[in-house]
């Protein structure tokens, strides 16, 4: 006797199809490229005597991501003013004095090479770059298209955007990715709380000093059970965590409560940074055929030049 059952069947063909409709946003750090690529690769110079080591390192990254990552839609976003709003509210926060002046004066150039590749870029003055990717990854992750966006930075603010596992960090140097509880397992705190860590413990590759005798584990423990600076007690006698030198974080914490509001403020990324682009205006679609063999000639790597796997215009 035959049953006659509903099945819903999906051909291969049909499930590929369905897989292939969800996109994968990856939205690139692209100051930190350049900053890794320039002390990562032996020294380089253009045929007019330009420095352009970390404009090759950087051009090589992405070219890698469109190739072997599979990567449809993406953006990069640099600091192209390394001062922001930031250094405003607290002075001694990053300003770029630490930055090679030959490394500086490719940001430019770099620009120029990541639109050349035909790709979305968001060069950053006012705010950060990594305000920008903070709120690109907020807007893209809410598109019902989108399956994933993939921020590709190791830079611990970036993880105050993560979410489940829609929205999550790649450090491409590690290859670690770190959804929400994976940001959890490393540094002990949800994504929620990571301003107020950062806040606490301090984020010197951003300036911020953070509050005398709070470390990591100190920051991590109180903010798992509390989720933020406001809600420690300020008895120390009422934290229901242990944690060592208890008293003496207390004190130092209740001395530097408005500093620690500050911080927290500093390390919190903005999240209405104007991004124009849709989810369709980021799919990469290739190489602008003249404009980024001329920046290769230009650069004097004309062999880059071949790299891309497809050009705009139906040029392949």
């Amino acid at each position: 006797m035959v049953r006659n059952l509903s099945i819903l069947w999906i051909s291969p063909i049909g499930f590929s199809y369905l897989k292939s409709s969800m996109t994968k946003v990856h939205l690139v750090d692209g100051t930190y490229e350049l900053f890794r690529s320039h002390y990562g690769q032996p020294p380089r110079i253009a045929p007019d005597g330009m420095p352009v080591s970390a404009v090759r390192g950087l051009i090589q990254t992405l070219l890698s991501m469109l190739k072997m990552n599979q990567t449809t839609h993406i953006a990069v976003a640099f600091d192209s003013e390394v001062e922001s709003f930031r250094n405003e509210i607290f002075p001694q926060y990053k300003d770029g004095s630490s930055t090679p002046e030959e490394l500086k004066m490719q940001f430019l150039l770099a620009e120029r090479a990541v639109s050349a590749l035909g790709i979305v870029c968001w060069p950053m003055r006012e705010f950060e770059a990594d305000d920008a990717l903070g709120s690109a990854a907020t807007k893209y992750s809410q598109d019902s298209s989108v399956e994933k966006v993939v921020i590709c930075s190791p830079d611990k603010d970036l993880t105050q955007v993560v979410s489940g596992k829609k929205v999550v960090c790649l450090d491409r140097r590690r290859n670690q990715i770190l959804d929400e509880d994976g940001v959890k397992n490393k540094f002990g705190v949800f994504p929620r709380s990571i301003p107020d860590y950062l806040g606490l413990m301090g984020d010197t590759s951003d300036g911020i000093p953070g509050i005398p005798k709070w470390g990591a584990k100190s920051s991590s423990t109180l903010l798992a059970r509390y989720n933020s600076i406001d809600q420690i007690p300020s008895d120390y006698r009422l934290w229901d965590v242990t944690v060592r030198s208890a008293a003496s974080l207390s004190l130092s914490l209740e001395g530097h409560r408005e500093d620690a509001a500050l911080y927290k403020n500093l390390a919190t990324l903005r999240l209405d940074v104007p991004i124009l682009e849709t989810v369709s205006d980021l799919e990469w679609k290739g190489a602008h055929p003249v404009m980024f063999p001329q920046l290769c000639t230009e650069i004097g790597m004309e062999n880059l030049s071949r790299q891309p796997s497809k050009w705009i215009s139906g040029h392949d």
